[in-house]
């Protein structure tokens, strides 16, 4: 949860951090990722890397971020990820990044922690 009056963003600027950390954890790993104006999340040649969904009350956000790290990616192609037919979807293990989440979550504070308009960690 996030207070985004403390940290002075409005909802869609708060997406475009989340975005924006992703996609420089996804750097440090030598992955060209991107966001996409018109589908809010993470992209890598057209594959969907993360999503992005929040929701705000009270100028607090919950939920937020979902990046795929190494999971099975079956399941997705029974469905219509974030409502798009035909969007398939892709994880950092296979594309030269951190395997496990515990690896991926302390590669990913600084990068967040950054786009949020926090200090660095001393962790």
């Amino acid at each position: 949860m996030i207070c985004l009056t403390r940290v002075r963003l409005g909802i869609r600027a708060y997406v475009s951090a989340l975005e924006r950390a992703v996609i420089e954890l996804a750097g440090e790993f030598g992955i060209l990722a991107e966001g996409r104006r018109d589908a809010p999340g993470v992209y890598v040649s057209g594959r969907k890397l993360a999503s992005v969904g929040v929701r705000v009350r009270r100028g607090a956000s919950y939920h937020g971020l979902a990046l795929n790290v190494a999971l099975d990616l079956e399941p997705f192609a029974r469905i219509n990820p974030c409502g798009f037919q035909g969007l398939e979807m892709t994880q950092l293990a296979d594309l030269g990044g951190p395997r496990s989440v515990a690896d991926c979550a302390d590669a990913l504070e600084p990068h967040l922690l950054r786009a949020l308009g926090y200090p660095a960690s001393d962790s």
